[in-house]
């Protein structure tokens, strides 16, 4: 497959260039084969059979899934939840939390969270329920997660104090398994990020590197206003680092020192 079939290909489904063009031969790889598999020998026969097929369109779908991910990405982020965020949450919100991760590919940044919490608890008298939705639209990402054993490479951020208490090396010693502790509270769903949100209410929403990236603006807009419509009032978006909203609204309003993070006010949306 090259890149003028690819993006082909992308359009068809309302994906971005811009958004592939850094990690497309992995997925180029992985697309070529379910062609194969489909007895697809080119790019036009091959999406009429994505057209026929709602299996094989989801197939594809979740074949074009990146997941590149590590405990603790983006430092200044998870140190503004828990020095801000998360006590503003909980002094307000005595009962219970709701977050949702939105595109939890194989689950660090959930379970990056459920750190925070329990440490947390160190320091408050009492914590309220933390309920923690955890959706992705790739089944084997979401086996990962729940399963929570990761390499090295993906705890390079962890604080070493962290290490030890959260983390148990497996046999071989090149694979680490989160604590089974923090696997409490957490719902692992398949969703679809075009789909209707799977829940309301949300105190925060993480959407980060998945909607705003690969996605075409339109299927951004229409799908991102779904997305803040199921965030509370006085609840925080956070978006990745390097991507920008699809469109200005006065609901959102930036959230201390990080431009991707913003908490959500009254207002309408465009």
């Amino acid at each position: 497959m090259d890149d003028q079939q690819f993006s082909q290909l992308l359009q068809h489904l309302g994906l971005s260039w811009t958004g592939y063009r850094k990690v497309r031969k992995g997925v180029k790889k992985r697309i070529a084969r379910h062609m194969q598999d489909l007895g697809c020998r080119d790019v036009s026969a091959y999406l009429v059979e994505l057209d026929r097929r709602d299996d094989a369109r989801l197939d594809c779908e979740r074949l074009m899934t990146v997941s590149i991910s590590r405990f603790f990405r983006d430092r200044k982020l998870w140190k503004t939840l828990q020095k801000d965020i998360l006590p503003l949450l909980v002094e307000k919100h005595r009962e219970k939390i709701k977050v949702w991760s939105a595109g939890c590919a194989s689950g660090e940044e959930v379970y990056t969270l459920k750190i925070l919490w329990d440490f947390l608890e160190t320091s408050t008298v009492r914590l309220p329920y933390l309920e923690v939705l955890a959706t992705d639209i790739n089944p084997d990402y979401l086996e990962r997660a729940k399963a929570g054993v990761y390499p090295l490479s993906s705890l390079k951020e962890v604080p070493e104090q962290h290490r030890s208490v959260y983390f148990q090396l497996q046999a071989g010693g090149k694979r680490h398994a989160v604590k089974s502790s923090l696997k409490n509270g957490i719902m692992w769903r398949e969703h679809h990020l075009l789909s209707d949100p799977p829940g309301s209410q949300f105190r925060i929403i993480f959407l980060r590197n998945n909607l705003l990236t690969y996605y075409r603006d339109e299927s951004k807009r229409l799908a991102f206003r779904k997305v803040l419509a199921s965030l509370s009032t006085d609840g925080f978006l956070i978006i990745g680092s390097h991507e920008k909203l699809p469109f200005e609204t006065a609901e959102l309003l930036p959230f201390g020192s990080l431009s991707f993070v913003f908490k959500k006010i009254n207002g309408v949306s465009p």
